[in-house]
């Protein structure tokens, strides 16, 4: 029989102990780890494996126009969501939710039987309307949930949509400035948790978890709506009366760059996109279509040439026979015959292509072709919205006598509207170059605190102000004496340019009787506000140049606009040079204060209708100093003579 000494059973006690010690030590430092380490995050996957989420989405923020006016706005659309482990009789609630959302009660059946902590009913149960929410809410079926949700509504329609673009089914900007500006204006989902068993079923005595959304920023823009209710009726009246291929019009403030107003035809609903063919709604035609832009582009040689000091519009003098002959080439005037002798401001009246391939010979493509690329053209504007073409121009080693000429008069290149409308905007402002903008401000919905400004972007100076003085007497000058008469405005001082471009077919030859004819107009001549540009895609049964068909447009577009920008009317303007068969407006006299017996004398100008009794005119419409077509109605308001000191 063997006997272990007790210095082996001491030893083996000692390794023993020494080792439980070990497991022990391992033991508390594991706990103390789990606990001080890693037991936040163990406590967070705890609580996640327990909570189910309802999701709550933030309401985009609003688009707003200059003045405050919402151009988007939120209406309540809630989402159907549903728990399949807390409905006992599934049959029976896919029923109900089928006859609900008007969906097939097999396709219900599915979504509350899945597999699943909590499904979306969608697209059906997404954004449902006012009744199917009432419907729901008064059955209040278990496991049957509605998730605050929202969509997008546009309250004027189809204003502006290109400019706002529109959004998808869970809100996200699909196009325009909502696309542009998604991130500022989708703001932060929230959420309402509760906690539930391992079967999904919801524990009752616990407590539930809401987190709020945080809404989108309010987006204030440049746009006035009311420029922008102006510019939408013209085209819709230019639509029937023209019938165009298309129709474009942008408004700027010259002074900022700012948008006011911008339109296209053919247009479209934004809560309706998917009703017109995507080539309608995914191209913002003032930004995005390139064309020639015919005698609209004279105003940059003329600019050029001014700056350069190479012509004097009062001194100078062409002749022309009706032609021009360039490097082999035959470059016509519109008129035939041409214009004669002229001098150089004539020239700019007339819009005479000879007279102007004479101001580009003068100033050569070395210092042309630098000036409209520092007016912009060639390259992006940089504006604030997606799908924005840059124009083509001539390479300088394919610039020969043609190309120098043809340019000149504004063919063979290609540009954009909105290049055009900030190229002009520099001309006249003083000759700064803006980039131009539409988003002004951003707003916090809560406050109504403005949390960031959008200071306009000068590009750069291109030319003097004493050339952009000349530049804009001279185009007053056109709108008086010129091509541009139809774009004259009584009261107003009127500036602006006629184009009529040809349209390139697809054999690369310019099309007949098919042109795009353009004005680009401002006002007040001497202190320009708004820049107007209106172009119109082959107008059907009409004369097709821009004096004819886009001109007057224009000439309305400035008129009423400057009424509710609320600038004054003044009487120290050019007067309009009438040509057969325009006929001068009448000046309405100041009838305030007359008798009815007064209106008998000097009045077989205007049609007075009469309002009220009594013997004196306390009253009139419209006011003193109007000028009105002869025949125009004039109103006068009567009382009696102690009625009108009581006024």
């Amino acid at each position: 029989m063997k006997h272990v000494s007790t210095i082996v059973i001491k030893k083996r006690m000692i390794i023993a102990l020494s080792l439980f010690a070990f497991v022990i030590t391992v033991i508390i430092g594991r706990l103390g780890y789990v606990q001080f380490v890693i037991g936040q995050d163990i406590t967070e996957k705890a609580t996640e494996s327990w909570l189910r989420d309802i999701t709550f989405q933030a309401d985009r923020g609003n688009i707003l126009d200059v003045h405050g006016n919402p151009l988007t706005e939120n209406i309540s659309a809630p989402s159907v969501i549903v728990i399949p482990r807390q409905i006992n009789d599934k049959q029976q609630v896919s029923e109900h939710l089928a006859s609900i959302l008007q969906m097939p009660v097999k396709d219900a059946y599915e979504y509350v039987t899945k597999n699943a902590s909590s499904v979306r009913i969608h697209p059906k149960g997404r954004k449902i309307t006012k009744e199917q929410e009432e419907q729901l809410v008064e059955l209040n079926l278990n496991g049957v949930y509605l998730a605050k949700d929202s969509k997008r509504f546009y309250p004027y329609d189809d204003y502006l949509s290109h400019v706002l673009g529109f959004t998808g089914i869970d809100n996200q900007g699909l196009m325009g400035l909502e696309m542009e500006y998604d991130e500022k204006l989708k703001g932060t989902n929230g959420s309402l948790s509760y906690y539930s068993d391992a079967k999904g079923k919801k524990i009752t005595d616990s407590s539930n978890v809401y987190i709020p959304p945080k809404d989108g920023l309010h987006l204030k823009t440049t746009i006035d709506l009311n420029i922008q209710t102006i510019m939408e009726r013209e085209l819709n009246l230019a639509q029937i009366k023209y019938n165009p291929d298309g129709a474009i019009a942008i408004a700027v403030d010259p002074k900022t760059g700012g948008v006011l107003a911008m339109s296209s035809r053919p247009n479209f609903h934004p809560d309706k996109y998917k009703k017109v063919d995507a080539h309608i709604f995914d191209r913002n035609l003032p930004i995005w279509s390139t064309f020639e832009p015919g005698s609209t582009f004279k105003i940059i040689t003329l600019a050029a040439a001014l700056e350069e000091k190479q012509i004097d519009l009062k001194n100078d003098t062409f002749f022309d026979p009706g032609y021009i002959k360039v490097g082999g080439a035959k470059l016509r005037c519109w008129k035939a015959g041409g214009h004669g002798s002229q001098t150089m401001l004539e020239v700019v009246e007339n819009s005479c292509n000879p007279g102007f391939v004479h101001i580009g010979q003068k100033l050569g493509d070395k210092k042309l072709f630098p000036y409209i690329r520092k007016f912009g053209f060639g390259s992006k504007t940089g504006i604030d919205l997606q799908g924005e073409g840059s124009g083509i121009l001539f390479k300088p080693e394919q610039v020969g006598p043609v190309e120098l000429a043809t340019t000149s008069f504004g063919q063979g290149v290609s540009v954009t509207p909105i290049q055009q409308v900030m190229a002009v905007a520099a001309t006249i402002n003083g000759g700064y170059l803006y980039e131009p903008y539409i988003a002004k401000e951003w707003i916090d919905p809560l406050t109504n605190e403005v949390v960031e400004q959008i200071e306009p972007n000068l590009k750069e100076r291109v030319i003097s102000e004493s050339t952009s003085k000349q530049m804009r007497e001279a185009l007053e000058s056109v709108v008086a004496n010129g091509t541009g008469r139809p774009a004259y405005v009584d009261g107003y001082r009127v500036g602006g340019k006629t184009g009529t471009a040809q349209k390139v077919g697809p054999d690369g030859r310019y099309m007949a009787n098919n042109h795009v004819v353009s004005f680009i107009g401002f006002a007040p001549a001497d202190d320009p506000q708004i820049v107007v540009l209106v172009a119109i895609d082959n107008p059907k049964n009409t004369v097709q140049f821009g004096g004819v068909v886009a001109a007057p447009i224009v000439g309305t577009m400035i008129e009423d606009s400057l009424r509710v920008m609320n600038v004054p009317i003044r009487k120290d303007g050019l007067d309009k040079k009438y040509t057969w068969p325009d006929q001068p407006k009448v000046e309405v006299p100041d009838l305030i204060g007359l008798t009815r017996e007064d209106l008998l004398h000097d009045m077989s100008n205007f049609d007075i209708e009469v309002h009220g009794d009594g013997d004196y005119i306390i009253d009139q419409s419209p006011e003193a100093g109007i000028k009105m077509d002869e025949g125009a109605t004039i109103r006068i308001y009567l009382s009696n003579k102690i009625d009108r000191e009581n006024n």
